[in-house]
């Protein structure tokens, strides 16, 4: 079995915690470097219910890509609810590992897998990183759809093909208008929409798109904007990351088990429609 910090090597190399922004908290939070590991499980985020199902399965790494402590703390006393999964994880030998902004503008990063997620083609990133020579990596990403549909199509595409949440997929501008090509950014992404614009792109799919920028962008352009749940946009990269992951431990002979976490942590439990808008 490989040990903790043989498979951190490798997973620093396909998120190198450099190109993280420097707001951001990646890396190992927690755990062993000389701990033997053969189970990993991998989740967007580090809460309560995913820290008990890596106990349950036995794994003894943790893969998330929210932070744990993004802003840093001066205790991990286990009376907080952070500090509780901190004592848990240690309790139980389960190391944690963040990859965060790191992973989103990695090649393939979190917008790809969104745009995987979605069958579509990507064509290039929304911001390309200028340290990248070969321009595929950066935030977001450009793409193309094999057939043209309506915005409302489309919409229609991400609420059958992103994981269920009570939010859904909201919609903004003419359902009927012809989308062709789209800008998709994993996690928050109204910062993002300048970019779109610049891009003229028919529509773009992100989350957590709030009503002032939502409402210039529509009223400034016919851009479609499709609002989907922050942890739907981003769970598609946890499939990916265990897919690479599972080819590393291949190549090395680690014959690691690679789980996702199926669980819906995504804040937001229940959705009451208010009725259709006149």
């Amino acid at each position: 079995m490989p040990r903790l910090s043989e498979v951190i090597a490798e997973l620093d190399a396909l998120w190198p915690p450099e190109r993280a922004e420097g707001w951001d908290a990646v890396g190992t939070v927690c755990g062993d470097p000389s701990a033997e590991i053969d189970r990993v499980l991998f989740a967007v985020d580090p809460v309560q219910r995913i820290a008990d199902e890596a106990r349950d399965l036995g794994a003894q790494l943790i893969v998330t890509h929210h932070p744990l402590y993004l802003r840093g703390t001066t205790t991990v006393a286990a009376s907080t609810f952070k500090g509780r999964v901190v004592h848990g994880l240690i309790k139980h030998d389960i190391a944690l590992h963040v990859a965060h902004t790191n992973a989103d503008t990695a090649d393939p990063g979190v917008s790809d897998a969104l745009a995987g997620a979605l069958d579509l083609r990507v064509t290039g990133p929304l911001v390309p990183d200028p340290g990248d020579a070969t321009g595929r990596r950066g935030l977001g990403r450009i793409c193309e759809l094999d057939h043209p549909e309506s915005l409302r199509d489309f919409a229609a595409r991400a609420a059958a093909r992103l994981p269920a949440t009570a939010q859904g997929i909201r919609l903004a501008g003419d359902p009927d208008a012809i989308v062709r090509r789209v800008a998709v950014s994993g996690g928050s992404g109204d910062s993002l929409l300048d970019a779109v614009r610049a891009a003229g792109v028919d529509a773009f799919l992100t989350a957590d798109l709030r009503h002032h920028p939502a409402s210039e962008a529509v009223q400034h352009s016919p851009l479609g904007l499709v609002d989907a749940a922050h942890w739907a946009t981003e769970w598609p990269w946890c499939e990916q990351a265990a897919a690479q992951l599972d080819a590393l431990s291949d190549r090395h002979g680690w014959d690691l088990r690679v789980h996702v976490s199926k669980q819906v942590t995504d804040p937001w439990t229940t959705h009451h429609s208010s009725g259709a808008p006149n």
